[in-house]
């Protein structure tokens, strides 16, 4: 559901308890760019929706190909400079000489290389977000010294600088990652993405069994292993089509591997495509999948969700928190096991069903309300002095195993 009237009021009577009418948003990558994911969805949604309560946000990140380098979107304004190690330094210098102007409180984002803010932000409010702590994705994406590198800084470095901040992550699994490294309990506040409101239910499903695969066509997301699960759950359900959708590095080797397994009769790797077709082959899919090892939420999967369409994914930090484990969806150990998982909710039409019911409820619960509210409150409470209580022992969430496969 959009926004409220009461809801845009209280968040503009927040920032007013706790004097805060300007915000400044640090960020890897803004939306616009050609590599943006769901960490530049969230941080639209939450500026949008402060924008709209009467705050001025300003997006300060790194330039965006093709794009002006400041441009005012959904009220709020976007600053794009230096390229994408550079923005790091320079947005911390920016902000600490005041060359954005003023501002009353600071959002930094941190997506794996953190802007050091404790170091140079001084005393105004301010919140960290960090979506998932990267891990072994250093090592997918990197070569070997840059990823010991920012694995080094991720998990011994910065962790002590950030020892006092306030800090927001998406799901219990990612702050246990987190607790894990050195943050503390209490400091860690758990809000959960939202789900847009062009996300829902309609249309027709496909005629036959449609599997979507949504995301950057990089190594983390393991689309390899969804190919190859798709080419295992068709011994099932031989009718079985799957779609991929996203641009990336990766697009070369899964052609070579669709190829390769005789497959390009029934996978399709759609590229990048408009906000409408998202939505129609979401509602169009029986299954959305996930073959994905490391995730902090998994929003293509509640995006799907809100249309009524189950998942099926890897059992890894976020997708534990974004799907609703039997109830909205099936999570699964490995590669053998999503082609059985796949097959099993394809070829049951009751099991299908109730997922479907299931999914529908569980995205529900999900908004950009709670999430613009929750972390707008996390910086009142930072501007008023209000420190959350430590707790004994820390309550540590169990972190789930890595995915096989």
């Amino acid at each position: 559901m959009p926004a409220s009237p009461s809801d845009i009021r209280k968040l503009g009577d927040l920032a007013a308890e706790a004097g805060i009418s300007r915000i400044h948003v640090l960020a890897w990558r803004d939306l616009d760019d050609v590599e943006a994911g769901g960490s530049e969805v969230h941080a639209h949604e939450v500026a949008r929706l402060w924008a709209e309560a009467g705050i001025e946000v300003v997006l300060r990140t790194s330039f965006a190909q093709g794009h002006p380098v400041r441009v005012r979107r959904a009220g709020y304004q976007v600053i794009r400079k230096a390229g994408r190690y550079l923005v790091f330094p320079r947005a911390a210098v920016g902000e600490a000489l005041g060359r954005y102007g003023r501002r009353d409180a600071l959002v930094e984002i941190w997506n794996g290389m953190p802007f050091f803010s404790p170091v140079w932000a001084g005393r105004r409010p301010r919140v960290v977000v960090m979506h998932h702590v990267h891990a072994d994705m250093w090592k997918m994406v990197l070569p070997p010294n840059l990823a010991r590198l920012g694995d080094t800084i991720e998990s011994r470095l910065a962790p002590p600088v950030y020892r006092r901040s306030r800090m927001v992550t998406l799901s219990p699994s990612s702050k246990a990652e987190m607790l894990d490294i050195g943050f503390k309990d209490e400091l860690v506040d758990i809000v959960p993405p939202g789900v847009d409101d062009r996300f829902g239910p309609g249309g027709e499903r496909a005629e036959q069994p449609l599997v979507v695969g949504v995301g950057r066509l990089v190594p983390v997301k393991r689309f390899d292993r969804l190919v190859r699960a798709a080419v295992a759950a068709r011994r099932s359900r031989p009718d079985l089509t799957l779609t991929i959708v996203g641009t990336g590095p990766e697009r070369e080797a899964l052609e070579r591997l669709i190829e390769d397994l005789d497959a390009a009769a029934y996978v399709r790797l759609a590229g990048r495509v408009d906000d409408d077709e998202l939505v129609e082959l979401y509602r169009r899919a029986w299954v959305v999948a996930s073959a994905s090892v490391r995730e902090g939420w998994g929003m293509t999967l509640t995006e799907a969700a809100a249309c009524g369409t189950p998942a099926v994914a890897t059992r890894i930090p976020g997708h534990v928190d974004a799907v609703a484990e039997g109830r909205s969806g099936l999570l699964v150990d490995g590669e053998e096991e999503l082609g059985r998982a796949l097959a099993s909710v394809l070829g049951d039409d009751d099991l299908r069903a109730r997922l479907q019911a299931g999914a529908l409820e569980h995205a529900a619960t999900l908004t950009w309300t709670n999430t613009a509210t929750r972390i707008l409150e996390a910086l009142r409470d930072e501007a008023l002095g209000i420190r959350p209580t430590p707790t004994r022992p820390p309550a540590r969430v169990e972190r789930p195993g890595p995915a096989g496969g």
